[in-house]
């Protein structure tokens, strides 16, 4: 009896290997207005501008191939004038339109599980701000997935000096982890032999 347990526990374990077998898929997004107060920070009108290995393809680039939106969790540490720590939550979608071979509707759709809203003092003393965060989701065949991504806002306004509720984006980056077909055939080649072994164990036990 405790052979038959360590064998399906064996079994049990090796069966989300898979899901670490990955390469990425990488957004690029350009544009929008990132708002925001103590209660969170929140994206809108983004394009995105580059897909690169969606589905095992390439690079497709356009001047409109879809979205990219979020809102984020309120600020736990910080503010978004100085720059702080932020809730995890909130929404984070990548939404294709059918062009250049990107498909229509929605490709990534997730939440944050960390974030970090971060002000860059630059040498004319100018302040850009940058969102770097993690996110988790699924994408839109339904494949469960995490990735990261980092949101730069163009230079704030002399006159303001500091982020004053908006800003606009200048670009962003976003990278989500992806099953490779090949390893996971290899995967599911090595579960099936795996799963006869133990099942011809179980029978002798």
């Amino acid at each position: 009896m405790v052979k038959k347990v360590l064998l399906l526990a064996v079994l049990a374990l090796a069966l989300p290997l898979a899901a670490f077998a990955s390469g990425n898929v990488d957004f690029t997004n350009v544009g929008g207005t990132i708002s925001g107060d103590a209660s969170g920070l929140s994206l809108s009108g983004s394009t995105l501008a580059i897909v690169n290995g969606l589905n095992g393809g390439g690079l497709i680039t356009g001047s409109n191939l879809g979205s990219v939106s979020f809102t984020t969790g309120a600020f736990l540490t910080g503010n978004a004038q100085t720059g702080g720590t932020l809730a995890a939550g909130g929404t984070f979608m990548i939404v294709g339109n059918g062009v250049n071979g990107v498909p229509i509707g929605t490709i990534f759709s997730g939440t944050f599980t960390s974030a970090n809203w971060e002000m860059i003092t630059l040498a004319n003393g100018n302040h850009e701000y940058a969102l770097v965060g993690a996110i988790a989701g699924s994408l839109g065949s339904g494949f469960s997935t995490n990735g990261a991504t980092s949101q730069l806002t163009i230079v704030v306004d002399t006159h303001k000096g500091y982020f004053n509720g908006s800003a606009g984006l200048a670009s962003g980056d976003t990278s989500v982890a992806v099953p490779e077909p090949g390893t996971l055939s290899l995967f599911g080649t090595g579960l099936i032999g795996l799963a006869g072994v133990i099942r011809r164990k179980l029978n002798l036990v």
